[in-house]
């Protein structure tokens, strides 16, 4: 591995030990909780959305987890803000791992995945469309 993915590397090192809107949002329009049980992974986030209904105005999140895990969800808590719930359900994990900027072995996707899930499936239940209580990356 060369230089650049050393940066990414630590790109994900400060985001873990470092993370952008860690929190909670006061009254935010939906919050949902999610784990990976294989690595012990949770993510609580919060979405707040313009007066429009459709646009994303404001995210945070909190949990606990790998390095992975809490990085990815700091780094999507900034790429979400600006984007409708249209544009977060059109996301893959392709896209998450394009953030990351690293190779993500096969057992660490569901780590680097977990927050755009919870992110997108409570988007679907705040729109109807799901009935969840947790997700979790456990039959993906």
């Amino acid at each position: 591995m060369g230089l650049g993915s050393d940066m990414y590397r630590q790109q994900i090192l400060d985001h873990y030990k470092n993370p952008r809107n860690y929190g909670e949002l006061e009254d935010p329009t939906y919050t949902h909780v999610g784990e990976n049980p294989m690595c012990g992974d949770e993510i609580r986030m919060d979405v707040d959305l313009a007066d429009d209904g459709e646009t994303i105005e404001r995210v945070a999140f909190r949990g606990d987890g790998c390095a992975i895990s809490q990085a990815s969800a700091s780094m999507l808590s900034g790429e979400l803000v600006g984007k409708t719930l249209a544009e977060l359900q059109e996301m893959d994990r392709d896209d998450v791992i394009d953030m990351l900027g690293v190779e993500v072995s096969p057992m660490r996707v569901k780590c680097a995945v977990l927050a755009e899930k919870v992110a997108q499936d409570g988007a679907e239940i705040y729109e109807g469309e799901l009935d969840v209580e947790k997700t979790t990356t456990e039959d993906d």
